[in-house]
C-alpha cells in the first residue's frame, strides 16, 4: 500500500493541533508540528529529483509515499534541509541485516542510534561536540525524532502494541549525533566504512543510550584501556550473548591521550576485543545454560564481547572532559551505513 490519503480535519487549529492528534494516536508524545499541506510541500522540496527508494516498513509492510514521509519529518520539527539525512537513515533501517521488524517487537530498550558524517553536519548545524548526545541542538533532536516517528506511523511500532519494550528509554524520542571529525585523530568513521573523504553519510544501528565511560585519572593509553574494556565487560549487556555491532565513542581528550600513544582505530579493536572479556564466574548459571542453548561458549575462563574485534565500532565525538561512552546493541542488527542523497 502506498497510496497518498489527505485527512480532512475540520475546526483543528495550530492551538487545538496536538490534542487531535494525541487522541487519534499520532506522535510521540510531545508536541509535534502541524503537518499542513503547506508545510509538507515545502519540506518535499528538498528531495527534488531524488527517489524514495523506500520498501515495506515493517510490521505494517506499508510503503510511505513521498508526502506520508515528508509529513512525519514536519510533525518532529524537522526543515526542508533535514529530509536527505532522514531519508538516508530510514533507507538504512530497511536494510534487511538491520532487522527491523526485530528491533521493533523486542522487549530490549533499543533505538534507532544515527550518526551522520561528512559536510552534512556543518551545513544543517548538527552538534558533534559539547552535549553531542543531549539536549539543545536543533538538527540532531528534530532528524532522530523523524526517523522515530516514520517507524510508528508508517511501520506501526506503537508503545505496548508492535514495540514491547519492557522498559523503554530517552533514546526513542530522538539518538542522533555527528562525529568529531574535527577533533579526532583517525579518518572519518565514514571513511573506515568505504565512503570517500568529503562524502555525507549516515550510520545506524539498533542501540541502547550510551553508558558513560569516566576515567580522569589515567594519563596513559594503557591506563584508559582498562577503564574502556572494564566498562564494556557486562553481564548484563545483549552484546554478550546475543552479539552483533557495538560502538565506542570516545571523546576528544580520551582520544588524544590514546593516539599519542601510538593506538589507531583498528588496534584500539583488536587490543579491546582481547581484554574486554566477562569471567565465567561473574555469570550465573542459569545464564550459563541459557548461553549454550544459543550456542554460546565461553573461551576459556571468560566470555568475549560480540563476536570478534569487526563488530566494535570506533568514533570521536564530545567536547571538552575526560569522558568516553560505551553504546551497546540489540545485538540482532547491523550497523548500516547509507550516503546521504543529493538533489541532481
Amino acid at each position: 500500500m502506498s497510496e497518498t490519503e489527505v485527512i480532512e480535519l475540520p475546526g483543528v487549529t495550530e492551538e487545538n493541533w496536538h490534542e487531535v492528534a494525541w487522541e487519534r494516536g499520532w506522535g510521540d508524545g510531545l508536541p509535534t508540528v502541524p503537518p499542513t499541506p503547506e508545510r509538507v510541500a515545502a519540506a518535499l522540496e528538498a528531495l527534488d529529483g531524488i527517489e524514495l527508494e523506500l520498501g515495506p516498513v515493517p510490521p505494517s509492510g506499508l510503503v510511505p509515499t513521498r508526502e506520508s514521509f515528508a509529513a512525519n519529518a514536519v510533525m518532529a520539527g524537522c526543515r526542508p534541509a533535514d529530509l536527505p539525512v532522514v531519508l538516508a537513515a530510514v533507507r538504512a533501517l530497511l536494510a534487511p541485516e538491520y532487522n527491523l521488524h526485530g528491533v521493533l517487537a523486542t522487549t530490549h530498550p533499543c533505538a534507532p542510534l544515527v550518526i551522520v558524517n561528512g559536510p552534512v553536519r556543518t551545513s544543517l548545524g548538527i552538534n558533534c561536540g559539547t552535549n553531542c548526545f543531549g539536549q539543545g541542538t536543533r538538527a540532531n533532536a528534530v532528524i532522530g525524532r523523524a526517523v522515530q516517528l516514520v517507524t510508528t506511523h508508517v511501520g506501526g511500532a506503537r508503545p505496548g502494541s508492535m514495540d514491547r519494550s519492557t522498559q523503554g528509554g530517552p533514546a526513542k524520542y530522538t539518538w542522533c549525533f555527528g562525529e568529531n571529525e574535527e577533533e579526532s585523530p583517525f579518518e572519518p568513521f565514514s571513511v573506515r566504512r568505504g565512503f570517500a573523504p568529503g562524502e555525507s553519510t549516515v550510520t545506524v544501528a539498533a542501540c541502547e543510550g550510551p553508558h558513560n565511560i569516566n576515567d580522569h585519572g589515567s594519563t596513559t593509553g594503557e591506563g584508559l584501556l582498562m577503564t574502556i574494556a572494564g566498562t564494556m565487560a557486562q553481564t548484563g549487556s545483549n552484546n554478550l550473548y546475543v552479539k552483533g555491532p557495538h560502538f565506542l565513542v570516545l571523546g576528544p581528550e580520551h582520544a588524544a591521550t590514546l593516539h599519542r600513544d601510538g593506538w589507531t582505530a583498528e588496534s584500539l579493536r583488536e587490543r579491546l576485543w582481547e581484554q574486554a572479556r566477562v569471567p565465567v564466574s561473574k555469570v550465573s548459571e542459569e545464564n550459563q545454560r541459557q548461553f549454550e542453548d544459543w550456542g554460546v561458549q565461553p573461551e576459556g575462563e571468560f566470555y568475549p564481547v560480540s563476536t570478534g574485534p569487526d563488530m566494535l565500532h570506533i568514533l570521536v565525538a564530545g567536547g571538552a572532559g575526560k569522558h568516553s561512552a560505551w553504546i551497546p546493541s540489540f545485538g540482532a542488527t547491523a550497523a548500516v551505513t547509507r550516503a546521504v542523497p543529493e538533489r541532481p
